[in-house]
Formats: C-alpha cells, structure tokens, sequence
C-alpha cells in the first residue's frame, strides 16, 4: 500500500501577509481623518496623531509591499493583477514617505498638501487592498 500526498498550490494571501494588508488601509484613513480634524478644529493633537498613523501605515505597507514581491514571482495565474497590486502598494508607499515629509513641517504648514495627500494614499491603499483580496475566489481557490 502506498499513500500519495498531492499538494495543490495555495491561491491567494498569506495570512501574514493580509493581516499587513489589512493594517495598511485603516491607519492611512485614520492619518486622513485626522487631517480633516485638524483642518477644521486647529488643535495640533490631529496633526501629530496623523504623522504616527501614517509612520505606522508605512510600516504596514513597506511589509505587505514585501510579500507582494515575494508573491509576483511566484505568480503563475495572475501577472497582471500580482503586478497592479505592487504598483498600487508601491505609489501609496511612496505618496505615504512624501506625506511624512510634509507632516514633518509646521502644522500650519502641512495644510491643505498634507490633506489632498492623505486622501490620495488612502485611495491607493484601498485599490492595493481590494486588489489584493479579489484574488481570492471562494473558498480561497482562484
């Protein structure tokens, strides 16, 4: 008797890697909320409470954007989609390192750039994470 184990290719995220995608949009809209916050109150809290929701974005994005890589290599289905999903993680951390630099300046200062900012990052980060998911079919399988 002889027992065959047939190992079929995973689809879709790793779990780590979709807890660093998941993290990734909600800090991004966290820093645009608080943005807006700041926008309308002037209390310096909302611009301080932004620039750490986005360092903390970044640092989810920068390790998503990790596996995202690993994962566009090992590809085979879905080049197209695995590349738009790097390119879409890769501009929002990009936009999110700019965006850093712009809340480094005064309060006054980041205001409005840092808002359209925060706004277009969380775009992209909600782009990059519906992307990301939809490569999921049911139950995991493509």
């Amino acid at each position: 008797m002889i027992a065959t184990a047939e190992r079929t290719p995973r689809s879709g995220l790793a779990p780590l890697h979709g807890i660093l995608l998941a993290g990734t949009f909600p800090l991004f809209l966290g820093a645009a909320l608080s943005d807006y916050s700041y926008s309308s109150s002037f209390h310096i809290q909302w611009a301080t409470f932004a620039s750490w929701l986005i360092v903390g974005g970044l640092v989810f994005n920068g390790f998503a954007l990790l596996f995202a890589i690993a994962g566009l290599f090992r590809s085979h289905g879905h080049r197209g989609s695995a590349t738009i999903y790097c390119l879409l993680l890769l501009a929002s951390g990009v936009l999110g390192f700019i965006n850093a630099l712009v809340h480094a300046r005064d309060a006054w200062a980041m205001m409005p750039t840092g808002l359209v900012l925060s706004i277009v990052m969380t775009v992209l980060a909600f782009v990059a994470s519906w992307i990301g998911y939809a490569r999921l079919g049911a139950g995991g399988q493509s």
